[in-house]
């Protein structure tokens, strides 16, 4: 992809990195606040995400390769069917509605209740459909980045490595487990990075330095939003912009919601974590003025039995979201005060 036609401030201006937050199934309205910033003629040269954010930002970034618009990401959001996400191996996929049963020994042997299978097939011929398989085929050509190589990507994926006890930025970090970012596939890293911890399998990174555990990489980078703030002095020729699955400032006006059974109190425990471990950078006023705020009170991220018409409400609130954040934003502004 050759992003390096900058000369026009126009061009420029049409331009954003972006970052999209994790959040399960709440993910949808990720597409929405997408398609409001491509109505107003934004492209994105390099997407970061995770877990949600990382499937959304996949998709996004083959298309931004291909050149295909990306209000045909709306389109291929509404072809993932949530339900098949509780995708139990054996026996519970054998007990039918009674499966849940062995939830709880699968969590006990196989560190997850579900496979993860679904998404991996799903999304494996979305983005083969586009053409895309590999970090290679995401790498960028821009020569007026800083020269680091966190931008010489379309996409990275934020996973969380439990055997190394950090985070792994995929494609960035593959060659600390003595692998080639280029042969990597893009799918395998998304998968790990949407592994919800007692939710989804672990999935196993095997490297010449031996084989580490990967999970949900928002235990550790939720909203990665200076992902590709430059290292360099130099201004940043187009923003980086982020979507977050909350409206600001809203929780403290919540009640409480009980949290029963295994899963969900162990899911509840990584949110909890996710929370606490992010809030701090996440409010810096210089973030907060680049995010998108989504309201997306009342989803669950583990609401698997979202139908189509909660799917188009989570929808249009992302879209109605980027819409209002377009009306104030200035980037001018935001590079004067927070540079």
């Amino acid at each position: 992809m050759d992003i390096s036609d900058t000369t026009s401030p126009d061009r420029a201006g049409r331009r954003a990195d972006l970052v999209l937050e994790g959040g399960g199934v709440k993910g949808v309205a990720l597409a929405g606040a997408v398609l409001g910033l491509a109505e107003a003629g934004y492209r994105f040269p390099r997407v970061a995400g995770t877990s949600a954010g990382a499937i959304v930002g996949s998709v996004l970034a083959a298309l931004e390769r291909r050149g295909e618009p990306a209000a045909r990401l709306g389109e291929i959001a509404r072809t993932l069917d949530y339900r098949r996400f509780r995708d139990r191996g054996l026996p519970g996929s054998l007990l039918g509605p009674f499966g849940f049963l062995t939830d709880g020994l699968s969590v006990l042997l196989e560190g997850g209740a579900y496979e993860g299978d679904y998404l991996v097939d799903w999304l494996s011929g979305v983005l083969g459909d586009l053409g895309v398989e590999t970090f290679g085929d995401l790498r960028t050509d821009d020569p007026g980045d800083d020269g680091a190589l966190h931008h010489r990507y379309g996409l990275v994926v934020m996973v969380s490595d439990l055997s190394r006890r950090r985070l792994a930025q995929l494609p960035w970090d593959y060659q600390e487990y003595g692998l080639d970012p280029d042969e990597q596939r893009v799918v395998d890293a998304v998968r790990a990075s949407a592994s919800i911890p007692y939710f989804f399998e672990p999935v196993e990174l095997r490297g010449r330095r031996g084989t580490s555990t990967l999970v949900d990489g928002g235990l550790l980078s939720n909203y990665p939003i200076s992902a590709f703030d430059r290292l360099d002095e130099a201004r940043p020729r187009w923003p980086t912009l982020g979507v977050r699955l909350d409206a600001l400032g809203i929780d403290e006006a919540r009640p409480p919601r009980p949290v029963k059974g295994p899963v969900r109190t162990g899911i509840a425990l990584v949110e909890t974590a996710i929370e606490a471990c992010q809030a701090e950078h996440v409010l810096d006023p210089c973030n907060v003025a680049r995010s998108v705020y989504v309201d997306t009170a009342g989803v669950s991220a583990i609401d698997f039995d979202l139908d189509a018409t909660e799917q188009e409400v989570l929808l249009e609130a992302g879209h109605a979201a980027a819409q209002g954040f377009l009306d104030s934003w200035d980037f001018e502004a935001w590079s004067i005060d927070c540079r």
